[in-house]
């Protein structure tokens, strides 16, 4: 069974092209059947794989099914390659996006562009299990690049409104600043160890380059910019909340439970190498902890329940960078993990309330709701209790470790991760509390079916016991790092587990029994100023348009006339008038041309005899 790994991309991909060729004939349950299929037979067939592979004490298998290029000594084939990593990363893209295609049948199903969202969702399936399952860093530079043509797509999908598309070109833009770093990287990796093959790279980066070297440390920087750009970390982080412009399926599926973790697979999956580098190893853990913060500030503020979502996620993949940061591999990856489940729970809930309440986002518009909507509000609270990392829920196991592990190497970097439980508590139930109760604001329009429900509950289930679910990584990851155990019941353990307990019980203060009240904070002007500045995202992007984007557009109106090609203008003039001028010497007269001659022969004679 483990032989037939390269069916998994396989599937989507063929679900791709029948829909991009034949989408607008078919049906709604047609091409329903051939969108949600297609990943379907992919996750079934990751079941088998995974169950497979996790119980025949394998560590690794590689598949090479072809050569796609081969220059000189460059050559990169076609290679698959499948260990416990990639495995994890298996189980999330096809598990979690089947239930998040399935909800998508239900949530666009009365949309126009029904054959050419799951077209795109299919591409961008393709071109994640390519990512995670390449054995060689070009084959998953072709899949960086696929889920970034698909992100692209998606989040510009309702195009007919310019916004849509700012917000897709922003996050292509953006992101392509990360990919040309990493792309630099790739190269300087070849230049020097003449291989992009993933085991043979770190091999032969650990027997020949000494730990803190210029050439690791460069190699590993250049990465981290990939990284950082495609997973939304500080400075590229402000393409995410703007990229909700796209159907909320998108969000869940590559802004919350994939895409966005490829840049924690990639430094993860290049762990050996990062080793190698500790200044950038710790430049890691501070981004991580500056991000999470940042954006969970950010959240506390924000009105709009996507945008909400968007800024959260940018917060809990700042975790995972500070786990890698700290070497918590293996922690990292379980968080990835819980956090798929528990925020793709988040945002289809939110598809939810926007789909069934008149297409609103503004929380403080809803109330009431938990009456209205059950099964949402239920999907709510416990996503919502995941995403606090309250006790006993499926990220509170993989965050607690994070944290010990942080305390570990530095208490500082612990403290950021507390403070910014704290603050997740906070605006994950101010977010329950503002939509789901007080009174009633308006009626529910339609209700959900089966088919967004369904999705609902199992990712509940996940979302609460998707702990149990943590895959055994030492064979990836050789020398785990301690994950702090022993501090489990002193002061640090205790403080990690009440940070967010005490974030819930100021949201309930605040926002459930009024015993505070955040409108009377908004009368000191700092606190107005300070909320207006979390809002716009601490003034990232007026800081960005102020130094990058206004004085590009100014240089590009002086020179819309192009100076460069102004060069080859006045070649092109030049030519014409030499033309016009030869052109005159043919009058079609016999003497003209008679007399020329003479001329020119006795310029002739008269060079020999001076000469």
């Amino acid at each position: 069974m483990i032989d037939l790994i390269w069916l998994l991309p396989l599937f989507p991909l063929t679900g791709f092209l029948i829909l991009a060729i034949t989408g607008e004939k078919l049906s709604k349950p047609n091409i329903a059947w051939v969108g949600v299929g297609s990943v379907g037979l992919s996750a079934l067939l990751t079941a088998l794989i995974g169950a497979e592979f996790l119980t025949g004490n394998r560590e690794s298998f590689q598949l090479v099914p072809g050569s796609w290029m081969a220059v000189d000594d460059f050559s990169v084939n076609f290679g698959l390659y499948l260990d416990a990593l990639s495995v994890t990363m298996l189980f999330v893209v096809t598990g979690v996006g089947l239930l998040i295609h399935i909800y998508s049948a239900g949530f666009m199903e009365s949309d126009a562009g029904y054959a050419r969202f799951f077209a795109y969702m299919n591409l961008f399936v393709f071109a994640m299990l390519v990512l995670v399952l390449a054995d060689n860093l070009v084959l998953l530079y072709l899949g960086w690049e696929g889920v970034g043509l698909g992100s692209y797509l998606l989040i510009g999908f309702w195009y007919q409104d310019p916004d849509n598309g700012y917000a897709a070109r922003k996050a292509f833009v953006m992101t392509r600043v990360g990919d040309t770093s990493m792309a630099l990287g790739l190269i300087l990796l070849f230049t020097q160890l003449h291989t992009l093959e993933i085991q043979s790279v770190m091999l032969s980066a650990v027997n020949q380059w000494d730990t803190g070297t210029f050439l690791p440390v460069a190699a590993a920087a250049l990465l981290l910019g990939g990284a950082v750009g495609k997973s939304a970390q500080l400075p590229l982080q402000t393409w995410l909340p703007d990229a909700m412009a796209g159907p909320t399926p998108v969000s869940a599926l590559i802004h919350a439970a994939t895409m966005v973790t490829a840049g924690v697979y990639l430094i993860a999956r290049m762990h050996d190498l990062f080793t190698l580098a500790p200044p950038v190893q710790f430049a890691v853990s501070l981004i991580g902890a500056a991000t999470l913060l940042i954006a969970g500030c950010s959240a506390l503020v924000q009105t709009d329940i996507k945008r909400i979502l968007a800024y959260s996620t940018i917060s809990q993949i700042g975790y995972m960078f500070l786990a890698l940061g700290v070497g918590a591999w293996s922690a990292a990856i379980f968080h990835l993990l819980t956090h798929a489940f528990f925020k793709a729970l988040l945002f289809l809930a939110a598809g939810a309330v926007i789909y069934c309440f008149h297409h609103e986002h503004n929380i403080f518009r809803m109330g009431g709701l938990r009456k209205a909507m059950p099964v949402v509000f239920w999907s709510f609270l416990i996503g919502s209790a995941a995403l606090a990392a309250l006790p006993f829920t499926s990220a509170y196991y993989s965050k607690h470790e994070i944290l010990l592990a942080a305390f570990a190497v530095s208490p500082g970097l612990w403290a950021a991760g507390c403070l910014g439980a704290l603050i997740t508590g906070i605006y994950s139930f101010r977010l329950v509390f503002v939509a789901f109760f007080g009174p009633e604001r308006a009626d529910v329009e339609k209700a959900i079916g089966w088919r967004m429900g369904a999705p609902l509950v199992l990712l509940c289930m996940l979302a609460l016991f998707g702990g149990m679910l943590q895959i055994p990584l030492d064979s990836v990851f050789p020398v785990p790092v301690e994950d702090g155990g022993h501090h489990d019941f002193s002061l640090v353990g205790t403080i990690t587990i009440a940070a967010p307990i005490f974030g819930l019980v100021i949201a309930i203060m605040f926002y459930l029994t009024g015993t505070f009240s955040a409108q009377r904070l908004k009368a000191y002007n700092w606190v107005n100023l300070l909320q207006q500045f979390w809002f716009s995202g601490w003034g990232l992007d007026s800081l960005y348009n102020a130094l990058l984007v206004h004085p590009f557009k100014s240089i590009a109106e002086l020179n819309k006339d192009d100076v460069v090609d102004s060069a080859y203008t006045a070649v092109a003039q030049l030519s014409i008038g030499i033309h016009h001028l030869v052109s005159a010497s043919q009058t079609g007269r016999m003497r003209w041309y008679a007399a020329s001659m003479g001329f020119g022969a006795a310029v002739i004679l008269a060079i020999g005899l001076l000469s």
